[in-house]
């Protein structure tokens, strides 16, 4: 489904990733960075190649290398894509401090 922001800027990402956003108030440009986030972590193929085509490789790569945390598989993924070693993604080095699930 096609997407559509403040500046009239159409993706066509799943609507699903941004269901707490009012598009009419977003900018896919300024928020890069959630909305890489998102379709990294939780996104399927058509959004990683909308954004792919939107924001390029470089941008994503960079965005990437910065975030503070991505799941295993989205890490080893990243890291395999852009022959980064997983060492040099922020999230790596910075473990978070609850691990698992509290057991209540």
């Amino acid at each position: 489904m096609m997407l559509k922001d403040v500046n009239n800027i159409e993706l066509e990402l799943e609507p699903a990733l941004f269901w707490d956003v009012d598009l009419k108030k977003f900018d896919f440009k300024k928020y890069s960075i959630q909305v890489i986030d998102r379709v990294l972590m939780n996104g399927n193929i058509k959004d990683w190649v909308e954004i792919k085509n939107f924001y390029g490789l470089d941008k994503i790569k960079e965005i990437a290398l910065q975030l503070r945390y991505l799941d295993k598989l989205t890490l080893n993924f990243c890291s395999w894509y852009f022959n980064i070693p997983k060492e040099k993604f922020r999230c790596y080095n910075t473990q978070q401090s609850v691990k698992e699930h509290w057991d209540y």
